[in-house]
């Protein structure tokens, strides 16, 4: 008997970008690990749009620029891994947004609009092309080179 075939859960990465050509990236208390700011594509919602809600609801900072698409990526989850109860496949939608306003070197930020995170502490920082990438998942890995190559960083 064949397994219906589940469509991947579409989410939404913002690869925020200063002035300097940093990446804004947070330590997550709950998963214990470096990450970008992601999350869900709610029903109805565009990837576009729900990258800048994802960014406001993880970090507290509005972008209405323009948005740089860098593509997808294919991640596969695992049960019990990073605060997922069911193994499935998830599609990232990747978007470059550059802020050229001046921003803290450190933040932190309580995460507010999902049941999973809401009242976390985020404590944000910027990442340099040359830093090593300790401390990220693979697909957070895979998702710095893309926005290194697409600054022209490595």
């Amino acid at each position: 008997m064949d397994v219906p075939a589940v469509a991947p859960i579409g989410k939404a990465c913002a690869c925020v970008v200063d002035a300097r050509g940093r990446l804004l990236v947070f330590h997550h208390p709950g998963d214990r690990g470096m990450q970008l700011v992601k999350g869900t594509i709610e029903p109805g919602e565009s990837p576009e749009e729900a990258v800048r809600r994802e960014l406001l609801e993880e970090s507290g900072l509005r972008f209405d620029g323009p948005l740089q698409p860098l593509g997808t990526l294919l991640r596969h989850c695992d049960a019990g891994h990073e605060g997922n109860d069911h193994t499935h496949e998830q599609l990232w939608h990747l978007f470059l947004m550059r802020i050229d306003a001046p921003l803290p070197e450190r933040f932190e930020h309580t995460a507010h609009g999902s049941p999973e995170e809401d009242g976390l502490v985020f404590a944000f920082r910027w990442l340099t092309p040359q830093e090593p990438l300790d401390g990220f998942t693979l697909p957070y890995r895979q998702t710095i080179e893309r926005v290194w190559q697409a600054l022209g960083r490595k």
